[in-house]
């Protein structure tokens, strides 16, 4: 069976914690995404920042964007899995964490990939996929 490796785009751009948020807006629209990885000094990841959690935590709460750092926005603690993670394991993560993208860490933790949902699906896994976007999509808690 295929591991994660297969599907997921390799060395994502990254941000820190004090990163601008408007410099993590631009990079989702020069690398046409919609997850930043949030990285310590080590490359290791600490959070992440959506499209969703600029829109929810920062403009609709009424928040300054032009002083926001990606730390004032990001999810953290979030789930990784491995380079060695399965595609079906790496399928359950997202299922379990209702995630659409999951971070990839190398064997010391470090930033290595990010999958998401369209890989998924652009790897010709349409049963999974499927049967992702029906989980992560049902209402509830993660």
């Amino acid at each position: 069976m295929a591991d994660i490796t297969s599907v997921m785009t390799n060395n994502p751009c990254c941000c820190k914690q004090d990163t601008p948020l408007k410099d993590v807006a631009q990079m989702m629209i020069d690398n046409d995404c919609g997850m930043i990885p949030v990285v310590d000094d080590d490359n290791k990841p600490v959070g992440a920042v959506t499209d969703r959690d600029i829109a929810t935590r920062i403009v609709a709460r009424g928040k300054d964007a032009s002083s926001a750092k990606a730390a004032d926005a990001m999810t953290s603690p979030i789930k990784t899995v491995d380079t060695s993670t399965s595609l079906h394991d790496a399928t359950c993560v997202m299922e379990a964490e209702k995630i659409r993208r999951v971070i990839v860490v190398d064997g010391e933790g470090k930033l290595a990939g990010v999958a998401a949902l369209a890989d998924l699906a652009l790897a010709g896994k349409n049963e999974a996929t499927a049967h992702v976007v029906k989980e992560v999509s049902e209402p509830g808690q993660r």
